[in-house]
């Protein structure tokens, strides 16, 4: 009797862990899929990152609707909108929501974006 009780211990303990990890396995498929559609990670290779577009036009004119020196101002931050694919909100400021744009330099080692 205690060897049949054994027996059927064992074999429930085999069969959960046949469970689990059949579970965690296709719950690591799963994953898999998601992050292909979503990251664009096929197979572990990474496919290169196409940043979205934005309207640089648009957005350098409202970056810039207040300076006095309209020209230079939207040449600027046309060329930073551009590299970056980011201009921070308002007119001056908020350089902290769009890192690549604040950390743009010149060759003369200032900002270079407004």
């Amino acid at each position: 009797m205690k060897k049949l009780l054994s027996a059927l211990l064992v074999a429930i303990l085999f069969l959960q862990a046949f469970v689990e990890a059949s579970i965690s396995v296709s719950d690591a498929a799963h994953s898999l899929s998601q992050q292909e559609d979503v990251g664009g990670n096929v197979g572990g290779v990474l496919k290169k990152h196409q940043p979205q577009k934005i309207n640089c036009d648009y957005a350098c004119s409202r970056r810039c609707s207040k300076t006095s020196r309209k020209n230079v101002c939207h040449r600027a931050c046309k060329s930073c909108c551009e590299r970056c694919h980011c201009v921070p909100p308002g007119t001056y400021g908020n350089k902290d929501l769009c890192p690549c744009y604040a950390n743009l330099r010149t060759h003369g080692n200032k900002p270079k974006c407004p």
